[in-house]
C-alpha cells in the first residue's frame, strides 16, 4: 500500500486520541447499569464508521444492545470482507488494583512497550483492536487504495456470550454475506515475533449455587451439627480435579483430539521462555494438568476454573454465621469437537450427584460456544501472512490460542466462510484484569497491517 507509513505519521495523534475518547465510555454489559454507556459506546462507533467512509451504517436493534453494521461495497464483482469486533468491556473490578481509574485513559512506557500503552478497560480487549480495522478504512478510502468491499459488524455482547448476535447472524445471511472474515480480538507472541491464531477454545460458563439451612445460623449453637455451604462448596469443587489436575467429570474427555507428537513439536518450536513466564506472573512454578507443557496445557488442553466464589459474611471484623447459601462461577474452555450444551449438561449432572445430603444444589448456565480451527492453506491465512512479512519483516507464526470467541463457529456455519485471526496484542497486556493496556506501536502496527491483507486477500482470490 503506497503511502500507508506516512498517513500513520500524519495523523498518529488523532488515532490516539479518538481511541481514548471511545475508552473513557464504560461501556460494561454485565451490568445493566451501564445500558446508557452501551447506547453512547454503539452510536459513537457508528460515527466513526461514516467518517470513515462506509457509504451505509446502521444501529441494528435486538433484544440486548445495538449490533453496529456498516459496509463500504464498491463492486459487487469483487470480494467481500466481513470485520468482526464488540465494543463491550469487561467489568473493571476489582478498581482498588488498578494504577490509575479504567476509564480514565493515560499513556505510559512499559518494558515492553517503550513506545507507549494506553491503560484502560478496553484497550486492548476489544476497542484498540477493533478500532485499527476503522482506521485501516479510512486510510483506504482517503487514498482511494481499497482494493475490495468490506462490511462491519461491531456488537455489544461478546463479553456476555453474544447471544443476540446469533440471531442477528441467522436473520441476516443475506446481508453478511461474503468472502472472508476478518477479526483482531487475539494476540501475537511478542512484538518482534509476529503470530497468527489459527485456533480458538470453546467456553461453557455456568453458575452454581449450593443451599443448606433456610437461613443464616449462628456457628457456636449449629456448628458440627448442620452441613456448611461453604464447606461443602468447596469440597465438590476441589473433587473436581484429581492429583494429576485431570478434570473427574465423567465424559468430559471423550472428545478430546490428541494432537500427534508432530504435531506438538511444531507448537513448541513457538519461542517460549518459562522462567520469563513466571517471572512476568510473579510465581515461583507452573501449574496444570500432568504430561503437558505450559503452551500446550493453554491452548490444545481443556481447563475448569472457578471464577468466582463467595457465601456468608466477608464485611469488616467478625460475624460467627453458617450462611445459608454459597455461590461460584464456573468457566470451562473446551478444544475443538467439545460440544458445549454437552459439557454443560456433564457438568450439571455431575455436580449434582457428588452433594451431600443435607444440602440443594442448583446449576444455572450462562453462556457458551464452541471451539474454531482455521486451517493455514486457505486464501485468507496467506494473504494475512504477506501482509505480516511486509510490515514485521518476518513471517508470522501460527498458534493456537487458549483464548474463546464464540462466535466464530457460528460464522463458519450460518455464512459459510473462514474467519481469520489477526490478533496485535502481547499476552501481558492484561485482558480481563486490572490495568488492561494496548502497545501504541500494536495500535499503529495492526492500521499498518490491516490494508495489506485487502490487498493480497484481493489479488489471491482472481
Amino acid at each position: 500500500m503506497n503511502h500507508i507509513q506516512s498517513y500513520i505519521k500524519e495523523h498518529k495523534d488523532r488515532f490516539l486520541s479518538e481511541l481514548i475518547e471511545l475508552l473513557k465510555i464504560p461501556s460494561i454489559s454485565a451490568d445493566s447499569a451501564y445500558k446508557a454507556d452501551i447506547l453512547k459506546t454503539a452510536e459513537a462507533v457508528k460515527i466513526s464508521l461514516e467518517k470513515a467512509g462506509c457509504n451505509i451504517v446502521e444501529l441494528c436493534e435486538t433484544e440486548g444492545n445495538p449490533i453496529v453494521y456498516g459496509e463500504k461495497i464498491i463492486d459487487v464483482n469483487l470480494p467481500t470482507v466481513l470485520v468482526y469486533g464488540h465494543y463491550d468491556v469487561q467489568p473493571a473490578d476489582p478498581l482498588d488494583l488498578w494504577d490509575s481509574p479504567p476509564f480514565e485513559p493515560v499513556i505510559k512506557t512499559t518494558d515492553l512497550h517503550p513506545d507507549g500503552a494506553i491503560f484502560a478497560r478496553g484497550s486492548c480487549d476489544d476497542k484498540g483492536q477493533m478500532y485499527m480495522h476503522v482506521k485501516a478504512l479510512e486510510f483506504m478510502v482517503q487514498t482511494n487504495q481499497l482494493p475490495c468491499n468490506v462490511k462491519f459488524m461491531i456488537e455489544g455482547e461478546e463479553e456476555v456470550g453474544s447471544r443476540n448476535l446469533t440471531v442477528f447472524v441467522k436473520k441476516n445471511q443475506e446481508k453478511l454475506k461474503n468472502d472472508v472474515i476478518l477479526i483482531s480480538d487475539t494476540g501475537m507472541i511478542a512484538n518482534d515475533i509476529p503470530s497468527i491464531t489459527t485456533g480458538l477454545r470453546g467456553i461453557s460458563y455456568v453458575e452454581v449455587e449450593v443451599t443448606g439451612p433456610n437461613r443464616d445460623l449462628h456457628s457456636g449453637l449449629y456448628g458440627g451439627a448442620v452441613a456448611n455451604p461453604i464447606n461443602i462448596l468447596a469440597k465438590m469443587i476441589a473433587s473436581l480435579h484429581d492429583d494429576n489436575n485431570h478434570i473427574t467429570i465423567p465424559g468430559f474427555y471423550d472428545k478430546v483430539e490428541e494432537l500427534s507428537q508432530e504435531e506438538r513439536a511444531d507448537m513448541a518450536k513457538a519461542p517460549f521462555n518459562l522462567e520469563d513466564y513466571k517471572k512476568a506472573l510473579d510465581i515461583e512454578g507452573v501449574y496444570g494438568e500432568s504430561g503437558y507443557t505450559t503452551n500446550e496445557r493453554n491452548a490444545i488442553r481443556p481447563t475448569l476454573d472457578v471464577n468466582g466464589i463467595w457465601g456468608g459474611y466477608t464485611g469488616e471484623g467478625s460475624k460467627t454465621v453458617i450462611a445459608s447459601k454459597a455461590h461460584a462461577k464456573i468457566s470451562m474452555r473446551l478444544v475443538p469437537h467439545q460440544d458445549w450444551l454437552e459439557i454443560t449438561e456433564l457438568f450439571t449432572k455431575h455436580f449434582t450427584s457428588i452433594a451431600p445430603e443435607g444440602v440443594k444444589v442448583n446449576v444455572k448456565p450462562h453462556h457458551g460456544g464452541q471451539g474454531y480451527v482455521t486451517p493455514i492453506d486457505s486464501i485468507g491465512y496467506q494473504a494475512a501472512s504477506k501482509a505480516y512479512q511486509v510490515t514485521f519483516g518476518k513471517t508470522p507464526i501460527p498458534q493456537r490460542s487458549g483464548g474463546s470467541i464464540p462466535i466464530v463457529s457460528l460464522f463458519e456455519q450460518e455464512l459459510k466462510s473462514k474467519t481469520i485471526l489477526m490478533g496485535f496484542g502481547l499476552d501481558s497486556d492484561a485482558i480481563h484484569s486490572p490495568n488492561e493496556h494496548f502497545g501504541i506501536f500494536n495500535y499503529l502496527k495492526g492500521i499498518e497491517t490491516i490494508p495489506l491483507f485487502y490487498k493480497y486477500f484481493t489479488e489471491l482470490s482472481k
